[in-house]
């Protein structure tokens, strides 16, 4: 249901359209089709979609902010659906964005796979860290956010245990087969440094430059983890919605 939601977002994503409408149909759709918006009303926050746009790392409000040619947006949705959580996330680009950002985005995501291939039985959750670490800082160069961590889902939205983006292997919790764990890199293109804004929620880098954030809810394998969530529609919608607006962005 999380790849469905965000694959429905991916459909509707223009510059001129408002974050809040993104927001609103994907409540809806979550709802009809039997779920429950996992993040309304989670520690008071007010939305069913995290939108996080250009230098907003994650838990940005959905509000009147129309998108425009060269953000990017990064849409976090969880979904409460017969008994357990899923939790995932995607940046999508819009429009002409500048090749550097374009390759945050590419990086980001890889890593997020080099984490899940780490997601294996005996290993420890120091091994996903670091995976995804030495790609995007010691690789790239990029920031990586140290502030929030991804964290095991199941009956709860966040459970433990918590799984930073850097680290050491070989250290932290012994991960076991069967086990729910949320990977979610949060790169940024300068400095890792990030701050929350006045609303207690809002999470931003500190330089203003770019960030971006993947994530799937991952089970831990035999021999490496299985993604739970998927990209594969969230990627075909997007190519398409790009081809579609494609007249738009030539003007």
């Amino acid at each position: 249901m999380v790849s469905a939601t965000l694959t429905e977002v991916a459909k509707m994503l223009r510059p001129g359209i408002q974050t809040s409408a993104l927001d609103t149909m994907a409540e809806t759709f979550i709802r009809d089709n039997g779920g429950v918006p996992s993040f309304k009303g989670y520690g008071g926050f007010p939305a069913s979609l995290c939108i996080s746009v250009n230098e907003v790392v994650v838990h940005g409000f959905p509000g009147k902010y129309e998108l425009k040619d060269g953000d990017i947006i990064s849409v976090d949705c969880g979904v409460y659906m017969n008994g357990y959580h899923g939790d995932s996330a995607y940046t999508f680009a819009i429009g002409n964005v500048k090749p550097e950002v374009l390759q945050l985005l590419k990086v980001t995501k890889e890593s997020l796979y080099r984490g899940i291939e780490q997601a294996r039985d005996n290993n420890r959750v120091g091994d996903i860290s670091y995976a995804v670490e030495n790609f995007t800082a010691r690789e790239h160069g990029y920031g990586v956010v140290r502030e929030l961590v991804g964290h095991g889902v199941g009956r709860q939205l966040h459970e433990d245990p918590q799984v930073p983006n850097y680290g050491r292997r070989g250290e932290g919790k012994r991960l076991r087969e069967g086990m729910v764990i949320a990977i979610e890199p949060m790169i940024n293109l300068g400095k890792k440094e990030v701050f929350t804004g006045d609303d207690g929620w809002t999470v931003a880098t500190k330089d203003g430059m770019q960030s971006a954030h993947f994530e799937h809810t991952t089970a831990v394998g035999k021999h490496k983890g299985e993604p739970l969530s998927s990209f594969a529609p969230i990627e075909a919608a997007e190519t398409a919605n790009a081809e579609l607006n494609s007249s738009y962005y030539t003007l």
